[in-house]
């Protein structure tokens, strides 16, 4: 094979670095940059978890009130949602680079670590991750809905768009939202996959795959569940509509997008060379 790149008998030594660091990173360097990650997750204390998630669970709610008040100072027309829509990536933006526990984005991380060494040990330690991320997480989701949910708080506009937003959150039947949230679930997990190389570009990344998520109206269980107990605390839903019409589908179809296909998806075609370079165990 012909020698390119760092390796290129045309460079001289400097040249040569900045080839090397120009060299986009490769699957396995960023498989293990995940993987690292979630090797620290598994090792955070349960104090840590949780006050990071409930800090999550708070950041995300600006997700919705973000959203609901740009709806509310547009012009009730065809493409207002493609611009509220951005509102939407705030929250995340929040708790992604301020590395905060959030499900379905950090838990997937936990979930490289199991499927790596497949052993009982990994995997009750991943779940207990997933419990107390996503107990903290909804907790946290229900206090900031309480808050928005006060009438005296935000202008009449922004209350109604919450409103708007959060029926729509409940909507749908139990499959369509099980799927539609297999969607978000797959384009968080992919979002994880792409941070390690991205650099400079962390936030654009963020921001177009969580506006995606937005515009499409995809469910995801915190950002969603901010807008789902709002529902219920201004007496618009009801708790059975919370668990069913929203939690639970969105729930199995996160989990099922996010931490399991797109975790298999990207941790499967590169088993067999991590086994090689294991020693084969």
């Amino acid at each position: 094979m012909a020698e390119a790149g760092e390796e290129s008998p045309h460079l001289d030594r400097k040249e040569q670095r900045q080839a090397a660091a120009g060299a986009p990173i490769g699957a396995l360097v960023i498989h293990e940059i995940v993987r690292d990650q979630g090797e620290e997750e598994l090792e955070r204390s349960f104090s840590g978890l949780a006050w990071s998630g409930i800090a999550a669970g708070l950041s995300i709610g600006f997700s919705f009130l973000a959203q609901a008040t740009l709806q509310a100072r547009l012009p009730d027309t065809s493409w207002r949602p493609l611009v509220s829509g951005f509102g939407y990536s705030i929250g995340f933006l929040i708790v992604i680079l301020g590395r905060q526990q959030l499900f379905t984005e950090t838990t997937l991380t936990a979930v490289i670590p199991t499927l790596t060494r497949r052993n009982l040990g990994t995997v009750l330690l991943t779940l207990r991750v997933w419990v107390i991320v996503l107990i903290a997480n909804i907790a946290a989701t229900w206090i900031f809905a309480a808050i928005a949910a006060q009438r005296s708080i935000f202008p009449a506009p922004t209350m109604q768009a919450m409103e708007q937003l959060s029926a729509i959150t409940m909507k749908g039947p139990f499959w369509h939202t099980m799927i539609t949230g297999g969607l978000a679930g797959w384009l968080i997990g992919l979002m994880v996959w792409l941070l390690p190389a991205a650099n400079a570009s962390r936030a654009p990344i963020i921001i177009l795959l969580t506006y995606v998520i937005a515009i499409c109206q995809f469910p995801h269980i915190i950002a969603g569940s901010v807008e789902a107990a709002f529902g219920v605390l201004a007496g618009h839903a009801s708790v059975d509509d919370y668990l069913f019409g929203f939690l639970v589908p969105t729930f199995l179809g996160n989990v099922a997008g996010g931490t399991i296909l797109a975790a298999l998806l990207n941790h499967a075609p590169l088993a067999g060379e991590l086994r090689d370079r294991n020693g084969g165990a």
